[in-house]
């Protein structure tokens, strides 16, 4: 399961410690910082991208309203406040959901399950079904659905699909840019593969069809984390 990163924003000791602890029960949820005032939350944010932020709304100098009134948020946001008149306006301003304190683990948990959903259909409509490729004169679109591997072979990448392959001068740093690699992994300085394409892994080799693709030290560790995650 992909894990998320969390911040937690809330003023009230004994609650920041009570959100993180529910949030470190959760195995797909890290914690990546949590603050005492919104100020240095905010200064986190411009800097860094998280997946969740758990944000308390009556602070000093600047509320959790405020906050998401003041600036761009992408991150899904669960309020955790003691007050209830502010539900709606929290609402407003597109929130995940709200939790009202004392607040159970179960209750929590409803809440980043709804995120963690979120999460989830977000990526998949950001994950594109094709590309374009530099060959010869032309731009020649390519359905990531029809890649089994890519070959790098010099000055030139192979392209092989089950009916044909094409030659092209982009490089594998362009190709991890542009697809996903929860689609196609590096694997090797030499070559990417079509996760949902691989027959079988033995010996640090990849097997499709035919092919047997090795998997070198630098890439392993980042291919078997995308196999762990992928749904096949």
């Amino acid at each position: 399961m992909t894990p998320y990163s969390c911040i937690i924003i809330e003023d009230e000791p004994l609650a920041l410690e009570r959100t993180k602890e529910f949030a470190e029960k959760i195995p797909f949820l890290n914690v990546a910082a949590t603050f005492d005032n919104a100020l240095d939350g905010l200064a986190f944010l411009k800097a860094n991208t998280v997946d969740v932020i758990f944000l308390d709304i009556n602070m000093d100098e600047l509320s959790g309203i405020e906050l998401l009134e003041s600036s761009k948020i992408a991150s899904e946001v669960i309020m955790t406040t003691a007050y209830q008149e502010y539900a709606l306006k929290s609402f407003e301003l597109n929130v995940t959901d709200y939790l009202l304190k004392p607040f159970t683990f179960n209750r929590f948990l409803q809440a980043v399950n709804k995120a963690q959903e979120n999460l989830e259909n977000k990526t998949q409509k950001q994950q594109p079904d094709f590309i374009f490729v530099k060959t010869e004169n032309r731009l020649e679109k390519i359905n990531l659905a029809d890649i089994l591997y890519i070959e790098g072979m010099r000055d030139y990448r192979r392209i092989h699909m089950p009916d044909k392959r094409i030659m092209t001068l982009q490089n594998f740093k362009e190709f991890e840019q542009i697809i996903p690699a929860s689609l196609v992994c590096r694997v090797h300085k030499s070559y990417m593969v079509s996760i949902s394409k691989i027959d079988s892994i033995e010996r640090n080799r990849i097997r499709i069809g035919e092919q047997l693709i090795p998997i070198s030290e630098t890439y392993k560790a980042s291919f078997f984390q995308q196999i762990s995650t992928s749904k096949w």
